[in-house]
């Protein structure tokens, strides 16, 4: 994009005195003492006795040689301008210098002096020169000779530091330092970090600077504060070399010099940039520039006659009163431009060819960007690199001289067509920004440049942005492309996937640890019902392999009765067998122990029950007996009626007939009305029978405990009647035959619907045995009852034996049912078999 101008008169052309030629290069040392503070310790390059800065009144030379926040690096460096006053042979000028500050442990100190009495020494050694233009070469020797002073560990021996002035001076007398003095020495100041950190906002600090504000930078780190200034106003071609009057507000030679062009040499660069007005001259009167400026010279900054600057501060204080020092405000640790001013807000906005120029510059230096040598581009090539960048703004700048000279050519001829350029369609200043241009025209640089040019330079310079034009597609692209860069999201989505990532393993390690104990907690289980298993097996093959018995029938029917099938299989013989299923995981010696107790119970109940009918039929028999007997003999005195013939258990159980007696006796027992149902009997027989059944009674409750009695089944009525265990012979009864009920027919009611059997309890051979023993005692009772015979009077007994049962039946009250109980046990058993 660089612009040829057209060929011209190769005269000499008029520019103002470099710099000092005559100001020797000095060297001096500051130390920072614990009490007095930053003082200089002594000076190199000058007589015996004297001391410059008292000469020249430089009592913040100290200050800004050891910079706020020094003591936290190892190494730093400080940039700094000093006002040199008016002497006789010369007038007042600016001074510039550089110091490197180093400390080190004071133990490690070969001699340690008395005033040493801080656990560090921190030193600075300092150059004052008369141009900023050798810095970058002159910041390595400086390095190396502050460190190599450092290593001799003893701060007593200057030796290096007097050949190092000396050599400086040698240098200054031999004109080395300015051979190459009409060339820009960019060394150190690297435009490419520049551009990469402020992207477009690059050209707003160009543009500001421009319009001579209150410039505050900030920044921890003192170096790169300075040499980003130094970078920012290397932008305008020959600043660097054209800074005497950059130290104080005062100085004004750079005008006084100054002198009109009046012909042009096409082949020197320095030539064409001098007839161009440029340098513009930002630092003259009521200007300043401090790269690094301490506290103390806020007094300076806050001046009336101060009306513009260039400062930079690693103080934070200066941050919170940014609105009184400075406009605009640049924030190197974080970055950002901070814009106080409103007006400079306005005319500091970019046009649309200023945003598609700036962003072809940046997108350049991106492109061919080295993380590990920013200063060079990664091709090696000129595109991207330092030249380049300088190239391209000092095309810009002779651009925008052109087109603000044409403006003026405009607004002059406005009346007068045919003094335009027929070439150039409109007013092309406006490319850079109406506000900008009318701000410019106000500002002291421009009041110089344009009373010291020819009103002509858009003849030789095109009077056109670099960039000219509408709003494009591809601007359109680039300005979302750029803004898209401005996010970050390349670096949000690397954190974020980074993060993600940790969660990620983290949740998948607590999902294999939570999976990998719930199997084990699952293989466990297993393991627990394997072993269970193989113990029960195990418990059952113990159990088959004993003799069986009673109680392999009643396991028999246990493991049935579990399996869902109801059966009473009788049983006797044979283990106990195995119904196929798996058992559960339960006691079975105890379950087999629980079940042999409860048929015993059972057993002994069914057998008492037997033996007490048994005496009961016996007593019936004998009276039944006795009464034929009586009746047979004629005894006028009583006689026997009865429905259908019979005895005196039946006559007396007639007369007998009260809702009383009938609850009475259903609750006494169950055989006690069921055997004869007519008959009468002789008192005598009566009482005996009633007797002869009180004490079987009791033999019987003896037997059977507590409170036992027999059930009788009752009907609605609340009469004895229905079925017993010794009814259903029949329809013969006792009172119409003497023949007893066939034993084998008495054993059914036990088995009944009607007869609470307790499911589970009555197992074959606990009832077997004991209706067995029952009958064995009816067999025995009526042998003997046939046998026997018995006279008496019956009628008399039978009301005796009616008052005594009234009587006994009044003072004894009826004993409870043994269903209950029997129950109970049943239940219990069940239980137990079901754990």
């Amino acid at each position: 994009m660089t612009t040829h101008p057209p060929s011209t008169s190769t005269t000499e052309t008029s520019a103002p005195a470099p710099q000092q030629q005559g100001f020797v290069p000095l060297v001096s040392v500051v130390d920072f003492h614990h009490a007095r503070g930053p003082e200089v310790e002594r000076w190199f390059g000058v007589d015996e006795g004297h001391d410059p800065a008292v000469e020249y009144d430089w009592p913040l030379l100290p200050f800004m040689a050891l910079s706020d926040g020094a003591h936290a690096l190892t190494e730093d460096f400080s940039y700094f301008t000093l006002l040199r006053p008016a002497t006789d042979t010369a007038p007042a000028t600016s001074l510039f210098g550089i110091s490197c500050t180093r400390q080190m442990d004071a133990a490690q100190l070969k001699v340690r002096p008395a005033e040493v009495t801080r656990s560090t020494v921190q030193k600075a050694v300092v150059v004052v020169a008369d141009s900023p233009q050798y810095f970058g070469i002159l910041r390595e020797r400086l390095s190396m000779v502050t460190k190599a002073w450092f290593e001799q560990r003893e701060f007593t021996n200057v030796d290096i530091l007097r050949a190092f002035q000396d050599r400086l001076a040698d240098e200054k007398a031999q004109g080395l330092m300015h051979e190459d003095e009409d060339r820009d020495q960019y060394l150190g100041l690297s435009l490419r970090e520049l551009v990469r950190e402020f992207r477009w906002q690059t050209l707003v600090l160009l543009k500001c600077c421009l319009l001579q504000p209150k410039m505050l930078f900030f920044g921890t780190r003192c170096e790169r504060l300075c040499l980003a200034q130094f970078s920012l106003i290397s932008l305008i071609p020959g600043l660097l070399r054209n800074l005497q009057d950059s130290a104080g507000p005062d100085l004004d030679n750079y005008e006084k010099t100054l002198s009109k062009p009046t012909s042009l040499r096409t082949s020197d660069r320095n030539s064409l940039l001098s007839y161009m007005g440029l340098p513009l001259q930002i630092f003259g009167k009521g200007s300043l520039f401090g790269p690094y400026t301490p506290l103390q010279q806020l007094d300076v900054l806050a001046d009336f006659g101060t009306k513009s600057y260039i400062v930079g501060s690693t103080n934070s204080l200066l941050l919170q009163q940014r609105d009184r020092y400075s406009d605009i405000l640049i924030n190197l640790d974080e970055g950002t431009i901070n814009i106080t001013s409103t007006s400079l807000r306005a005319a500091l906005q970019l046009s649309t060819p200023d945003r598609r120029w700036i962003d072809f510059v940046t997108q350049n230096v991106n492109d061919t960007w080295d993380d590990a040598n920013p200063g060079r581009p990664k091709t090696m090539g000129y595109v991207g690199s330092e030249e380049f960048i300088r190239v391209q703004f000092e095309e810009y700048l002779l651009s925008l001289i052109s087109s603000v000279k044409y403006h003026a050519h405009l607004a002059k001829h406005a009346h007068n067509p045919r003094m335009l350029l027929a070439e150039v369609d409109g007013d092309p200043s406006h490319d850079f920004g109406p506000d900008f241009v009318d701000a410019w025209s106000r500002a002291e640089n421009y009041r110089i440049w344009n009373a010291h040019t020819d009103s002509h330079l858009f003849d030789i310079v095109e009077p056109r942005h670099p960039c000219a034009g509408g709003l494009t597609i591809d601007d359109i692209q680039r300005r979302i492309t750029q803004q898209v860069s401005d996010l970050h999201w390349d670096e949000r989505f690397a954190q974020g996937k980074e993060a993600l990532g940790r969660n990620l393993a983290a949740g998948r390690e607590k999902a294999s640890t939570l999976f990998n104990k719930l199997y084990a907690d699952m293989e466990s289980a297993r393991d627990a019902q394997r072993r269970r298993a193989e113990e029960a097996r195990a418990q059952q093959q113990t159990l088959a392999e004993r003799p069986g018995g009673a109680g392999g029938g009643q396991q028999q029917q246990a493991q049935q009765q579990g399996g869902g099938a109801d059966k009473d299989d009788g049983g006797g013989g044979g283990g106990g067998g195995n119904n196929g299923a798996a058992a559960p995981a339960v006691d079975l010696a105890k379950a087999q122990h629980t079940m042999q107790a409860v048929g015993s119970k059972a057993g002994a109940y069914v057998s008492s029950w037997a033996v007490w009918a048994g005496e009961k039929r016996r007593a019936a028999a004998a009276g039944w007996a006795r009464n034929s007997v009586s009746s047979t003999s004629g005894d006028g005195n009583h006689s026997t009626t009865g429905g259908s013939g019979g005895g005196g258990w039946s006559a007396s159980w007639s007369k007998a007939g009260s809702k009383k007696r009938a609850s009475q006796l259903s609750t006494r027992g169950g055989y006690d009305a069921v055997s004869e149902k007519g008959g009468g009997s002789g008192s005598g027989s009566v009482h005996h029978h009633h007797h002869h059944r009180r004490l079987s009674s009791s033999a019987s409750s003896d037997r059977s405990g507590p409170a036992d009695s027999r059930p009788l089944n009752r009907d609605d009525a609340g009469s004895v009647s229905g079925e017993s265990m010794l009814d259903g012979a029949g329809p013969e009864s006792a009172l119409s035959s003497p023949r007893m009920v066939s034993p084998r027919k008495a054993v059914r009611p036990l088995l009944s619907a009607e007869t609470p059997v307790i499911h589970g309890v009555f197992s074959s051979a606990g009832v077997a045995g004991g209706v067995v023993a029952g009958l064995k005692a009816e067999a025995e009772a009526e042998a003997e009852a046939n046998g026997s015979g018995v006279v008496g009077d019956t009628s008399k007994g039978r009301r005796e034996e009616d008052e005594d049962e009234e009587r006994a039946d009044d003072s004894s009250p009826p004993t409870p049912l043994p269903t209950a109980a029997a129950r109970a046990e049943a239940a219990e058993a069940q239980k137990a078999w079901d754990r």
